[in-house]
């Protein structure tokens, strides 16, 4: 196993000590069983078609030792086993056999899905279209080259079947989610798949610019049994909601997973759709440019099961899980959050990979080898360590990008389920709460702007968050700035409705860059009060050149074939990224202070809640 899919691999029982014998051959087992099994219930359906494709290996447990605070639930197999079957679960065929007309309906549906996934092996093993993206870049010096080549990646037959219906009652036809946020090459993750349809398919997208279609579909499940898999589980103790389901399929990611984004579009047979977000890692070599999936926030808001970080039944949850599905279509916030810097990079041909904020924090040292790390539209929850490995970048040159507001305004710590270590994410909000106060200061889940270990986000993203909601134009206030070159922008331009709902200023009252330098410095009216939203860029004693766009709706104007005022944040943005992936960019670009021209100073605006 290629260095582990860190952040969240399996746990033995309990979080710690020696792993049992029943325990490790657990994943073996149901891996063994599933292809009979499955077999057995679609019959004919399945015949001559393998239940699965591309399966074979095992998962390696790993071990945690618990802090203390750690909230947990049982394991899946201590939970009882004598609730009665829901009628909904017998009509789906989960308990007994379905009737003829609804089998025939299944055997039908499969069968087309067979088809679509023979047709699918056979693209993918066609010649690789004409369709050049874009001048192919150089490899900056000191980046390892790739095993592969963004820009033919890109030029394979792409597709916009990755995407799925508005219609909100089909997404809780079908939920999943995956044992990993992300993983490797040579790893193997489980998909968690619950519906009471008779049967499902899986199929994973690899995510990027593909022509504009904005992705290429990688592999398929092939129709697989359906399930209606156990009830959400509640820690009364901390409101933590979870889903102790059992494997549907297990997934080797062979060398046909390509690194990058990917979601997962899970399909059943009664007309339900939603979607799994997964990385595909590349611990073994640095890139020109680093993007990280901001998915605790995701977690953070996600609601399924009844309880977020903010709201829920029987009110906030202090530690929520990712053994769970997300909420609304499944896809957590990469889209509008991720999708479009992703569909950016691959279209220009920068070298780029990805990986989540649960691997940020697993191995913090990583961000260091690029020479760009971005921080996508809303990445509000951070964990000490992944803090200390983003400050650490920035300080020995990696350039920063932060594609939105609110970033790292709360702090969390990540604690282990059973499924695996850092599968729990913990925020009591205020320090009293945590049962880390007065045990260890830096972890206590206060924000992180204050007490017991007050570190404003503002010495690092150079803006400070303010307040939400809000919705408003960006006013240019800084045309001559070398991001600016050849965008035809000028100052006092608006780009209209590209502030919100949550936005930063430049706060001079808290820890901020002596040098930065104001982009856009954009009124607004919030919750009655006059203030401003600020895009800003500075240069760190090492170099690096750090850009905040100080509004969460920055990012999902970054989608090529943008036009209008689109069209000049593309050229922007491509400006920064390829300065930003050449190196330091504040050797050849040092920012220069002009907050006073602005009239920015200590005071100038009362602060906003």
């Amino acid at each position: 196993m290629k260095g582990g899919p860190t952040g969240d691999l399996a746990l033995p029982p309990g979080g710690g000590g020696e792993p049992d014998a029943e325990f490790e051959s657990q994943a073996a087992r149901w891996h063994a069983v599933l292809d009979s099994a499955l077999l057995d219930e679609l019959g004919p359906a399945a015949a001559g078609h393998p239940v699965q494709r591309k399966v074979d290996g095992d998962v390696d447990p790993s071990r945690d030792v618990a802090r203390p605070g750690r909230a947990g639930l049982p394991r899946p197999d201590q939970r009882s086993t004598n609730a009665p079957i829901s009628r909904r679960a017998m009509l789906s065929g989960m308990a007994v056999v379905p009737a003829a007309a609804a089998a025939y309906g299944v055997l039908r549906w499969t069968t087309q899905h067979v088809a679509s996934a023979d047709q699918a092996d056979a693209a993918a093993s066609s010649p690789a279209s004409s369709l050049v993206i874009g001048a192919r870049p150089e490899v900056p010096e000191g980046s390892a080259k790739p095993g592969w080549d963004i820009l033919e990646e890109n030029s394979k037959p792409g597709t916009g079947d990755w995407q799925i219906t508005q219609v909100r009652s089909a997404w809780d036809k079908v939920r999943g989610y995956l044992s990993h946020t992300s993983a490797q090459r040579g790893d193997k993750v489980a998909l968690f798949v619950s519906t009471s349809a008779p049967a499902f398919v899986a199929t994973a997208y690899r995510m990027g610019h593909y022509g504009g279609l904005g992705g290429r579909q990688v592999w398929t499940s092939g129709p697989q049994t359906g399930k209606q898999q156990a009830p959400v589980r509640v820690d009364r103790s901390t409101n933590l909601r979870d889903a102790p389901w059992e494997p549907s399929v297990w997934i080797p990611l062979d060398e046909s997973w390509v690194p990058g984004a990917y979601l997962f579009k899970l399909t059943s047979s009664d007309g339900g759709e939603s979607q799994v977000p997964f990385v595909v890692r590349d611990d073994e070599r640095p890139s020109a440019v680093h993007i990280q999936h901001d998915v605790t926030t995701w977690q953070a808001y996600n609601r399924w099961g009844g309880a977020s970080l903010y709201e829920g039944d029987g009110g906030r949850a202090k530690v929520v899980s990712f053994d769970r599905p997300y909420d609304l279509s499944g896809s957590g916030n990469f889209l509008g959050g991720v999708r479009e810097i992703t569909a950016l990079t691959e279209q220009l041909g920068i070298d780029t990979t990805h990986s989540t904020s649960l691997d940020t924090h697993s191995r913090p040292e990583l961000a260091a080898r690029h020479k760009v790390w971005i921080s996508p539209a809303h990445d509000e929850y951070w964990s000490l360590e992944m803090r200390n490995g983003v400050e650490a970048a920035r300080d020995v040159g990696v350039n920063l990008i932060f594609l939105g507001a609110n970033c790292m305004y709360r702090r969390i710590r990540l604690e282990p389920s059973f499924w695996g270590k850092h599968r729990l994410v913990v925020n009591y909000r205020t320090a009293k709460d945590d049962p880390l106060k007065g045990v260890d200061p830096q972890r206590v889940t206060a924000s992180w702007r204050e007490a017991p270990s007050p570190r404003p986000e503002s010495s690092i993203v150079g803006n400070f968050y303010e307040s939400n909601p809000v919705r408003a134009d960006m006013v240019i206030v800084n045309s001559g700035a070398w991001m600016f070159e050849g965008t035809g922008v000028r100052d006092g331009d608006r780009w209209q409705n590209l502030v919100g709902n949550e936005y930063d200023r430049v706060t001079p009252e808290v820890p901020t860059p002596p040098n930065i330098e104001v982009l856009a410095h954009s009124p607004l009216t919030v919750k009655g009060k006059k203030s401003f939203a600020d895009m800003t860029y500075y240069t760190a004693d090492s170099g690096a050149g750090v850009f905040s766009s100080g509004s969460i709706w920055f990012e999902r104007h970054l989608l090529p074939g943008g036009t209008g005022t689109d069209a000049q944040i593309i050229a922007m943005m491509t400006n920064i990224l390829r300065v930003f992936a050449s190196g330091p960019a504040g050797q050849v670009h040092p920012s220069r202070n002009n907050l006073s021209a602005l009239g920015i100073h200590r005071g100038y605006l009362p602060r906003i809640s």
